[in-house]
């Protein structure tokens, strides 16, 4: 059986609130009082979501690392939800760093901002990731070597970025239009880099716990522990990767479906007859099967996985050219106003703009605040509207 690389990704965005036109240019020049953030309401989302997934998801695994010496896992955490857990929830900060300590949890370099810098100005992109790297060695003493850009958006041209900058390793998805025949289960060097490894996901064995454990057309539903470990134990190659969302547990996937439960059986039935790995440990254990080559951005979101779940309409295009004219200015004013662009660079709010149907449209309705796509974008643009004006006097 291969062994089991599991790494959870934790964010929480500065959701934007319904801004009027009206209130635009007629306000103070801090973010806080001018509260384009809703703060109120995002605090509401957060401590809601630590209740449901991040306090019993981080007890569950701080209990499987007190309990098993053999078991490992690998974490990102954005630079939003470290803001959001330091003023609204210490106690996990703390508990991350007790669990980091163990050196049996290893943080995954990305974005402070959790955007899609790369794709749209090099120079931020670079910034934002050595700020995320700046936080979590303050934090938790240590410095990301592995790196994952925001939503697994992966290309040959972040490869080699990342190589140069001296990242061992990169996260992407284990697309099928990319391997052909080739196994996710194998790492792989990233094409024009001198040995970057490429740690590419699962996405069916990662899906069947992410979307498809409560759901009742699944084939395999229930999924049980036992039905689960059969399909591991029948995968070829060195490595599986188990690439998943931190809020899967407990707020997409309720405890009353058993999540909980099922997870803590899982890491059990693991360590007793398998072998868990961290992102560097895979990188640096496992033997390259060959090159992968992506010329195009691969991600892991919607069917296409491509950027065309926050590129693939006028409105994300429109909004995301509007907030990246201001870069210039807002980085050379830099301070608050710098600090709410780079908030508004978030990937979530052009997420929310997405006007994909079917399956797909329903995960972007799901996770928005908003009513329609539309409301999203107007929104959105009555904010950049200010910032431009506190930059322009």
């Amino acid at each position: 059986m291969p062994s089991i690389c599991l790494y959870l990704h934790l964010h929480q965005p500065w959701r934007y609130q319904k801004y009027s036109i009206f209130d635009v240019a007629k306000t103070s020049n801090y973010w806080y009082e001018k509260d384009y953030y809703g703060k109120q309401n995002n605090e509401r989302i957060f401590k809601k979501v630590a209740e449901k997934s991040y306090h019993p998801m981080l007890d569950l695994i701080e209990k499987n690392l007190r309990k098993y010496p053999e078991f490992k896992i690998s974490l990102s955490i954005s630079g939003t939800w470290i803001e959001q857990a330091e003023e609204w929830d210490p106690s996990l900060i703390i508990q991350l760093s007790r669990m980091i300590s163990t050196g049996r949890v290893e943080i995954v370099g990305e974005t402070y901002y959790h955007s899609l810098a790369f794709f749209e100005d090099k120079a931020e992109f670079k910034e934002q990731v050595r700020k995320h790297s700046d936080t979590i060695a303050r934090l938790f003493g240590v410095r990301p070597r592995v790196l994952r850009n925001t939503e697994l958006a992966y290309s040959d041209e972040v490869g080699v970025w990342a190589s140069q900058i001296g990242y061992t390793a990169v996260l992407a998805e284990g697309a099928e239009k990319v391997l052909g025949k080739k196994s996710p289960n194998n790492v792989y060097i990233a094409e024009g880099t001198s040995g970057l490894k490429l740690l590419l996901r699962n996405y069916r064995l990662s899906d069947d716990i992410a979307f498809r454990f409560a759901d009742k057309t699944s084939k395999d539903y229930p999924l049980t522990v036992d039905k689960y470990f059969a399909k591991l134990k029948k995968e070829k190659g060195d490595v599986i990767n188990l690439f998943m969302d931190f809020e899967t547990f407990g707020e997409n996937i309720w405890k009353s479906t058993g999540i909980f439960e099922f997870m803590n059986e899982l890491i059990y039935k693991i360590v007793k007859e398998g072998n868990f790995m961290t992102v560097s440990e895979e990188a640096y254990f496992c033997k390259p099967a060959g090159a992968i080559s992506m010329p195009k951005t691969v991600t892991w979101a919607d069917k296409e996985r491509d950027l065309s779940a926050w590129f693939g309409n006028d409105l994300q295009k429109e909004a995301t050219r509007v907030l990246y004219d201001l870069l210039p200015l807002a980085r050379s004013q830099g301070g608050d106003v710098y600090d709410d662009w780079r908030r508004l660079s978030t990937s979530d709010h052009v997420y929310y703009m997405s006007t994909k149907y079917w399956s797909d449209g329903d995960v972007h309705a799901y996770f928005s605040p908003f009513d329609s796509p539309y409301d999203a974008f107007m929104y959105f643009m009555n904010v950049v509207r200010d910032l431009e004006y506190r930059l322009h006097n």
